[in-house]
């Protein structure tokens, strides 16, 4: 009488499916020093995936919504992830700063809002499920593509505007290149 309850089929579900989570989360620990292969891979998926559209000659919605969510990924990634503008309007009012305002104060680094792998891990998926969505003729909506790419062009053109205007006014850049580097002698 005293025997344990035979383990329900959701148990070993979990059990199956949290131990290919650990998987794939080693993968992509493995992964992590490797920025320069990732992106190329990456780059090689999203060739791959314009491929299938301009072959296929359909799905100019999903490839539409892609870019759309990786211009919104990248505009996370160059931003800062406490911004400056908020930071001087709590100024004005009195309250605490959060980037160093005279030459004496602690000097903050540059803390990105997406950081780089968390952007390539999210491109790469959406990447991937942007392709298997190419498999299934529902997702084939039929749109007129030349307005979508315009579109598609002006937001990029007028989001990026803003965001280099804004990186110019509160002075800082979100890339290591052209800093200078000090050596550890």
């Amino acid at each position: 009488m005293d025997s344990a309850p035979p383990d329900s089929g959701f148990s070993a579900i979990t059990a199956q499916t949290s131990k290919a989570a650990r998987i794939y989360q080693s993968y992509l620990d493995k992964a992590t020093p490797y920025t320069l292969y990732r992106w190329i891979g990456t780059g090689v998926g999203l060739f791959i995936f314009m491929l299938r559209i301009v072959y296929s000659g359909g799905w100019y919605i999903i490839c539409y919504s892609l870019g759309i969510y990786l211009l919104n990924l990248f505009l996370a990634f160059l931003q800062p992830k406490f911004d400056p503008s908020l930071e001087q309007e709590e100024l004005e009012e009195g309250g605490p700063s959060v980037l160093p305002t005279r030459q004496d104060e602690e000097f903050r680094p540059f803390i990105r809002r997406l950081p780089e792998f968390k952007f390539w891990h999210s491109a790469s998926r959406a990447i991937a499920i942007a392709f298997v969505c190419t498999w299934f003729s529902a997702f084939d909506i039929p749109v007129f593509w030349p307005v979508l790419v315009i579109y598609w062009i002006l937001l990029f053109t007028l989001t990026m505007r803003r965001q280099i205007q804004h990186m110019i006014k509160y002075r800082y850049v979100p890339f290591t290149i052209g800093k200078t580097r000090y050596s550890r002698n």
